[in-house]
């Protein structure tokens, strides 16, 4: 019999037996016509019918591992040593021309590229071009963000702050936001500042890398739109709202831990997508409970709301999923109680009624903590450096890479790779991705009529 007949019958079981997993007969009936299509020629052991055998029926076979899948769509999937390196100056400068063809002001134009081209710098390849034309010029296209809005102060004191970003660009509200924050500490110790009314701002790193790089201890965090399901839960209902520190050291680099509340984020799903291979099993459940590995079913399902990402330590509590579940739940709170910010369904990006896209108003917070008003500067960074070193240099795990590291040096040691090699990669999508801004902006055209990958 045929893998695909195989799989269809597969598939009739579970439709007609919705608690068929609690009937004996079904589960045996299940499991040998899943052995018999595990055998079958065209089986593809990657497919989701084994993880739903396996998570719902309990049939857990003995499969060969899949191979890496490669994109068919012409040479996207060429090997990294084969892509065209692009300057950073270039690139940056690129990405200002178009942040000004859709009218945000020169200032601000530059602030937004300067934190793109900072994760691309960083090695964080999932905030830096790779969202510029889909994360940012396709909503100013589709209405649901606007180049340049004002900044409004709600309510501010000494120390606090609360603004209004008016649904404009969160690359430069943030950065704005941040150093009132800085401000305010250098005057009176602490800053705080909330936003609300933003959008994506961008790597979370940057704000607490401002802080650090003015003597101050940096926070922030902000909330998207909802992917993370609660522990026990497959409903997406928290973001994957990074909790962002910034503190300074004697290294030639700050300690900054940048990253998501949940295993996984959009953004690297979307570059697992660009890349051709699967996600990480552990990384994401659809509504059946059944942890999914294929990369461009989970996009869309997530779109739908089928899929959600898990927290930090993974569905349920066996490897303490319940602690990122509590860690995103914070920082949701800190960007929405203070706000009256909306969350969830609201923040969806996505009318479901129409399937027409919508504003995503998030919310934002940052704070300073300056440190001459508690210590001198250089005791505190001499202080900080010393333990990081005393990290580094414990006992390596004899099957491990032979190196440990702290936060902030994975993207130190990409900065110096990269700018050692004259710039970024640029792999096929994000050249076409370059190609159709080029092509389709105003006066793009006539000052990028080459690129450097042309």
């Amino acid at each position: 019999m045929s893998a695909s007949v195989l799989r269809s019958d597969l598939l009739k079981i579970i439709g007609e037996n919705p608690g068929g997993h609690q009937d004996a007969k079904v589960r045996e009936s299940f499991a040998a016509k899943l052995q018999e299509y595990s055998k079958a020629d065209g089986a593809d052991t990657s497919d989701v019918i084994f993880a739903i055998g396996k998570a719902v029926f309990g049939v857990e076979l003995d499969l060969p591992s899949p191979a890496k899948k490669a994109k068919t769509n012409g040479d996207a999937a060429k090997p990294a040593a084969d892509l065209p390196i692009v300057d950073f100056d270039y690139m940056k400068q690129f990405m200002k021309e178009v942040f000004l063809s859709y009218g945000v002001s020169p200032e601000r134009a530059e602030t937004c590229s300067d934190v793109l081209i900072e994760a691309d710098k960083r090695g964080i390849d999932s905030h830096g071009l790779g969202r510029l034309k889909p994360i940012y010029c396709d909503r100013m296209d589709d209405g649901i963000l606007y180049p340049d809005k004002p900044i409004d102060i709600v309510k501010e004191s000494d120390t606090t702050a609360l603004v209004d970003g008016n649904l404009g660009l969160g690359l430069y509200i943030g950065p704005h936001c941040m150093q009132m924050a800085i401000d305010k500490a250098k005057k009176f110790g602490v800053g705080f500042v909330a936003c609300r009314n933003s959008t994506h701002y961008g790597i979370a790193g940057y704000y607490a890398t401002m802080a650090t790089d003015q003597g101050c201890i940096g926070l922030t965090g902000t909330n998207a739109r909802p992917s993370i399901a609660p522990t026990f839960g497959v409903e997406p209902m928290l973001g994957t709202n990074p909790l962002t520190w910034g503190i300074p050291t004697s290294d030639p680099y700050p300690f900054v831990i940048d990253c998501a509340t949940s295993v996984n984020q959009r953004g690297k799903i979307e570059k697992y997508s660009r890349d051709g291979v699967d996600t990480p099993r552990g990384a994401v459940i659809d509504d059946q409970g059944v942890e999914r590995t294929d990369t461009d079913g989970i996009l869309k399902d997530m779109v739908l709301g089928k899929c959600a990402l898990t927290p930090l330590g993974g569905a349920g509590d066996k490897m303490g999923g319940y602690k990122g579940y509590g860690w995103a739940t914070t920082v949701e709170l800190l960007c929405t109680a203070i706000q009256s910010g909306p969350w969830g369904e609201d923040i969806c990006g996505l009318d479901r009624a129409t399937g027409k896209p919508k504003p995503m108003p998030l919310g934002h917070f940052f704070l300073a903590i300056d440190i001459s008003k508690i210590c001198p500067v250089d005791t505190f960074k001499n202080n900080a450096g010393e333990f990081l070193q005393a990290l580094r240099d414990s006992r390596k795990a004899p099957n491990g890479p032979g190196r440990i590291w702290t936060a902030g040096e994975p993207e130190n040691d990409a900065r110096t790779e990269r700018f050692g090699q004259g710039g970024m990669k640029v792999n096929v999508p994000l050249q076409k991705n370059m190609q159709t801004l080029r092509d389709n902006r105003p006066g793009l055209k006539e000052k990028y009529e080459k690129l450097p990958f042309e």
